[in-house]
């Protein structure tokens, strides 16, 4: 099986030039101008399109139980979309319960994915609780292949650790070798600020950021990486919102704390306007932590061109309007979680941040591949454009242009958090290990052909 890409123009995190590329079998075998196409190849005409290395989205939930209730995609239906939004690669987050197992988990989520995805995937780990047997399978769980824990500041009693908690796991990630990824926020002051809430009668969507504002994210960054300043864990912080927490990260990283900064899709293109809409329309758009002011938009997009910030994810956690959010309505607490957008985030990058001129194209394709390849352990395999490589390629054509939809997502998600969104270039045509699974801006692919990425 080979594959012949030609005139396209390559666009990596450091360099952009025309060339031919050549996959055989599930590899780059070789680039250049003017190369021969073996007999059998099929050949791909990418004139006035850019070739990017397929983009991985280092923060999402498919298979999540949560408040009772489970997250809409499947593998089935969440693989097609993020191949079809240019995605060839998934690392989900593995969360179990603190009841829960950690290994009996772990084999769990494995059993959610392996048959029945179209891409690539693996898993951050989730930490929710610890002690000598959790040790003991958070270390068998790494000889398989995993490199990263998960751990909520967050979620008191449900995946909420408590400090001394937090302090093991980041002592045996340094043991190991492994980064932890953590979600910052003060659990108690959540808590206890959403009672106060509730008492007085606030009980819509809006008031779901009053519960969590931007200094409380600010305190969960600032005690996290207090502890991996004291153990010399490396950490990545997940969804970082706002001007307050990234300060507390980069001021961290001047003491040389070794961490790592992730932000999301959303944050960059939502604000809590939208959370606050009335007739609880606004429940479309509770996550956590929340959307912010949109003052906090231009800071996170400077923060990427800058390098301050490592990645762009989407905490993709697809959840019906219809007949899930509504377990919230008279309890903003209760509404669960997530702004559905793993189907966007490229396109999205590239019509609200490369278009305007608020990041370039190299800075598109660090933040959404070759940055998470080379922090979760798949670099060069991932996230690069060069012989040996894996075949993952997006050929994007800038000249489209469309409009966002439900009607027409592949997300299993009954609502777009960006309804009538216009868009600038979409994925064309996407491979994964050198077969072609999207084409046309459609799912060709073969569900199940996905593998499990081992990472050591």
């Amino acid at each position: 099986m080979s594959l012949l890409i030609k005139n396209g123009e390559i666009v990596t995190a450091d360099s952009r030039y025309v060339a031919d590329l050549l996959c055989t079998g599930e590899t780059i075998t070789a680039i250049g101008p003017n190369l021969t196409a073996p007999p059998e190849a099929e050949i791909i005409d990418a004139t006035g399109k850019y070739i990017f290395p397929g983009f991985i989205d280092p923060h999402v939930h498919i298979y999540l139980p949560f408040m009772g209730t489970f997250a809409k995609d499947t593998y089935a239906s969440a693989s097609r979309a993020a191949l079809v939004g240019g995605t060839t690669t998934l690392i989900e987050m593995c969360c179990p319960a603190r009841s829960d197992d950690a290994l009996a988990s772990f084999e769990l989520w494995m059993s959610q994915a392996v048959g029945k995805s179209a891409c690539d995937f693996t898993f951050h780990m989730g930490v929710t609780k610890f002690n000598e047997q959790t040790a003991a399978q958070l270390r068998e769980i790494v000889a398989r292949g995993i490199s990263s824990f998960k751990i909520f500041l967050a979620y008191k009693g449900a995946f909420g650790i408590d400090d001394t908690e937090l302090y093991q796991t980041l002592k045996l990630a340094k043991e190991l070798g492994v980064i932890v990824t953590a979600h910052c926020e003060n659990e108690t002051l959540v808590a206890e600020r959403s009672k106060e809430l509730l008492a007085a009668g606030l009980t819509g969507p809006g008031q779901h950021h009053e519960s969590r504002p931007p200094r409380v994210e600010a305190e969960g960054v600032h005690h996290l990486l207090t502890f991996a300043e004291l153990t010399g864990a490396s950490t990545y912080i997940v969804h970082l919102s706002c001007q307050e927490a990234l300060a507390e990260a980069v001021a961290a990283r001047q003491r040389g704390v070794r961490v790592a900064v992730e932000t999301l899709i959303q944050y960059l293109t939502l604000d809590k306007s939208y959370a606050e809409l009335p007739d609880f329309e606004g429940a479309k758009y509770v996550m956590s932590p929340p959307l912010r002011d949109k003052r906090n938009q231009e800071i996170l997009w400077h923060g990427l061109r800058d390098g301050l910030i490592q990645t762009v994810a989407t905490d993709h956690a697809p959840f019906d309007f219809q007949s899930q959010k509504p377990m919230g309505r008279a309890d903003f607490t209760k509404i669960p979680n997530g702004i559905p957008s793993l189907e966007e985030r490229i396109t999205l990058l590239y019509t609200y941040g490369v278009k305007p001129g608020k990041i370039d194209l190299h800075t598109l394709v660090n933040v959404a591949s070759t940055q998470v390849a080379k922090l979760f352990g798949l670099f060069p395999r991932k996230g690069a454009i060069q012989p040996g490589a894996d075949a993952d390629l997006v050929i994007f054509d800038p000249n489209y242009r469309g409009t966002i939809s439900a009607q027409t997502q592949s997300m299993n998600v009954d609502y777009s958090a960006f309804e009538g969104w216009p868009i600038e270039g979409r994925p064309e045509t996407v491979t994964v290990r050198g077969q072609v699974a999207v084409r046309g801006g459609k799912f060709v692919g073969q569900t199940g052909r996905g593998q499990f990425l081992k990472r050591f």
